[in-house]
């Protein structure tokens, strides 16, 4: 019984990072960083959708495998976004799946910058199979009740300060902090902490074809400590990109994409671990792919920075 509660725990609310971050993490985070940050819905002049795929800790049975798939774009005004997404994780005998929809109101500070305001709100549902568990009392009647499931409402909240050059985004998802209690057996194995990421960026251009941009994300989920993303890309005639990011205490990214005709993108992170882990994993991997819906009337003008 206590060998359940206790894995049941670890799985649920550990191993997504090596600081024991609740939400998934993925390194594709500069390409697809809506999913972070809900004021970033709608502040392209198109619609886009992407999906990431994350392999964690590959050789470790029952690693992290995470899918995320997200759509966002203006209004009619463009003063305003929509968007949404979804995600799945899967580890071990646990899983998550959640469901956002967002809205952004977009403020024009200036003719280059602007500020918006997001909010995202959705529901989780968590599964535990408890079949999959190995415990020590073999009479344990939870080895009977397979898989247990609780769905919980959740929400979240972001500032996003931007223009074609720079960003600088606050986002503080899981604001409900619910309590987690799959069933009466088990009672409350936690709470969903409340996240605070931090994100900055800046693009340098360098000549006619190159853009250099380097960036930041500060995680932070209390009691854990502060975890960073120090990253930087470079960038060939808004086309082609490659990249390399630290994560602290847990592993270093390398990063490439291509994008075919401002239409298609696609992009592969390797994480080389640094972590203690490394003994026993070969690194992790992940894939995205996007697709950016622009209308023959916006073809026709110049291209956004802030798109790539």
């Amino acid at each position: 019984m206590k060998k359940l509660v206790l894995l049941t725990y670890v799985f649920v609310l550990g191993l997504a990072s090596l600081h024991a971050q609740q939400l998934p993490q993925y390194s594709q985070y500069l390409i697809n960083d809506y999913v972070l940050n809900p004021a970033i819905g709608g502040s392209h002049d198109y619609f886009e959708a992407k999906s990431n795929n994350r392999f964690q800790w590959t050789g470790i049975t029952d690693a992290p495998r995470t899918f995320i798939l997200s759509m966002h774009g203006p209004l009619k005004y463009e003063n305003m976004g929509i968007g949404g997404y979804l995600f799945t994780d899967v580890t071990g005998p646990t899983s998550r799946f959640g469901i956002y929809l967002s809205y952004a109101y977009h403020i024009k500070l200036s003719e280059s910058m602007k500020l918006s305001l997001g909010l995202f709100g959705g529901m989780l549902q968590y599964n535990v199979d408890g079949s999959k568990i190995s415990m020590v009392d073999k009479g344990d009647p939870l080895a009977d009740q397979g898989v247990q499931s609780v769905y919980l409402p959740d929400a979240g909240f972001g500032l996003y300060w931007y223009s074609d050059k720079f960003y600088v985004g606050v986002s503080v998802p899981q604001l409900l902090q619910n309590k987690l209690k799959l069933s009466d057996t088990t009672g409350i194995l936690g709470t969903l902490k409340s996240h605070f990421f931090v994100t900055a960026g800046y693009k340098f251009d360098v000549g006619d074809n190159f853009q250099i941009e380097p960036s930041i994300l500060m995680k932070y989920v209390k009691p854990t400590p502060v975890q960073f993303d120090f990253s930087a890309r470079v960038i060939y005639q808004k086309m082609v990109w490659l990249g390399v990011s630290y994560r602290t205490d847990d592993a270093i990214s390398f990063l490439l994409g291509y994008s075919y005709k401002e239409l298609i993108m696609f992009g592969y992170s390797f994480d080389y671990t640094t972590s203690d882990l490394q003994n026993y994993s070969s690194g992790t991997h992940e894939v995205m792919l996007g697709f950016r819906f622009i209308s023959k009337k916006k073809k026709e003008k110049p291209v956004s920075d802030a798109m790539y």
